[in-house]
């Protein structure tokens, strides 16, 4: 009588090839990871120079004319005129969901906030830029229209 033995566990080819499938599936998960990430910040960053945009049209509205800034950061300064009027709320943060300084300055006759969008992906998230009575204008690199990108991840 011949005992027959049976095999326990995996062989080194079986796991192996779950690892090698495990990998690929990881690699695309992380790639759309990065994605839907940078687009959030995007998103953010839009939602932030839009909030300002809107508390400079209404000081416009209110005073006939633009406050003076020199920069985004005295824009949104808790001792701002647009913040000491509720036009923009307390502890705005002067960086975009990037963490990269917003550049913005306002004068008697206008404004212009200029967002540069993703350091590492400029083709999709690219900078845009806001002034009065204009939908956001790209820089080079960037496509955004001002408004949100399409479900794509890639604004228009």
């Amino acid at each position: 009588m011949t005992r027959r033995t049976t095999q326990k566990g995996f062989s080194l080819m079986e796991l192996m090839i779950a690892m090698m499938i495990i990998a690929v599936i990881a690699t695309l998960g992380f790639k759309q990871f990065k994605q839907f990430t940078a687009r959030a910040h995007y998103l953010k960053s839009q939602d932030l120079v839009n909030k300002v945009r809107d508390g400079l049209d209404q000081f416009y509205l209110k005073h006939g004319k633009y406050p003076d800034f020199g920069s985004f950061e005295a824009m949104v300064d808790n001792n701002s005129s647009l913040v000491k009027e509720n036009l923009l709320p307390v502890n705005t943060p002067a960086k975009d969901g990037f963490d990269q300084p917003i550049e913005g300055k306002s004068g008697k006759s206008g404004y212009e906030l200029t967002c540069e969008g993703d350091p590492n992906n400029q083709d999709d998230f690219g900078k845009f830029t806001l002034r009065p009575g204009e939908q956001a204008t790209t820089g080079s690199g960037g496509k955004s229209t001002g408004a949100a990108p399409p479900p794509t991840g890639k604004p228009q």
